[in-house]
């Protein structure tokens, strides 16, 4: 029996005249982490307003899964600095939310100690935790993420998708992720598609990688990327301090990466 969440087959959309999405196919399993990467114009975004049901296809059919419930993080929002409001606040705000369900979201994401702060006052990664958080409010079957390490530093990047990977794991939900990075996302993603308004190539991180169409469409950047992965006691938060184990032991900074 297919597990899938949303299933997407032989999608096609046009604006204008002009075909920006070429028979699309493709689904996202409970559990599963799929990331969708391309080029600017490729379609990634047109893609994900489908999936969260905010456009419909020319041709083509979306299914989702009986009564699925999903959670959207948008690439950034701005809040007027004018506005008296905190992240808790903030997180409040979605209807139907009480603070127990807020206290739970801002433990998973480790925002706790921003709670109280005002929104336009925390860091780059801070306020990536918090769309996290927004977007995981009434526990989603599937979370839609559009470029989530989008303007932050390295180290906020790794504690991000790491992040992720935890949610998905505590979470049991599906991940459709849109991304340009094509260094760290390959090691926190389960399948990859790489779209060019159709579907150049997918499958797992590590076959994607020798596929001359991955090649093709991303040049030289393609050559230079390895599969990035981590053998380490620790992690790192969106400031780059050294995070506990979950033994609750802090063995050092050092970390030994392939």
């Amino acid at each position: 029996m297919n597990s899938f969440l949303i299933e997407l087959e032989k999608v096609c959309l046009a604006f204008s005249g002009r075909e920006v999405l070429e028979e699309v196919s493709f689904s996202v399993s409970r559990g599963e982490i799929v990331t969708l990467i391309g080029p600017n114009g490729a379609g990634k975004s047109t893609v994900m307003k489908i999936a969260l049901g905010l456009l419909e296809p020319d041709k083509g059919q979306v299914r989702r899964a009986s009564e699925i419930s999903i959670g959207y993080m948008p690439q950034r929002i701005t809040i007027e600095d004018i506005l008296p409001l905190s992240v808790r606040d903030f997180l409040m705000l979605r209807p139907g939310t009480d603070q127990p369900q807020v206290d739970e979201v801002m433990e998973l994401v480790r925002i706790t100690h921003v709670a109280a702060s005002p929104v336009q006052r925390i860091s780059g990664g801070e306020m990536q935790r918090v769309l996290m958080a927004r977007a995981l409010l009434g526990n989603p079957d599937l979370i839609v993420l559009d470029e989530p390490v989008q303007g932050v530093n390295i180290g906020g990047q790794e504690e991000l998708y790491h992040l992720i990977g935890k949610v998905r794991d505590e979470k049991n939900c599906g991940v459709l992720m849109i991304s340009h990075d094509l260094h760290m996302v390959m090691a926190g993603t389960d399948k990859v598609i790489c779209l060019n308004r159709h579907i150049c190539c997918s499958g797992e991180p590590g076959n994607i990688q020798d596929h001359p169409e991955y090649h093709a469409l991303f040049g030289q950047q393609s050559e230079a990327v390895a599969l990035y992965t981590h053998h380490h006691d620790h992690h790192h938060d969106s400031h780059g301090d050294v995070v506990l184990d979950d033994s609750g032991d802090k063995h050092g900074a050092g970390c030994d990466h392939d």
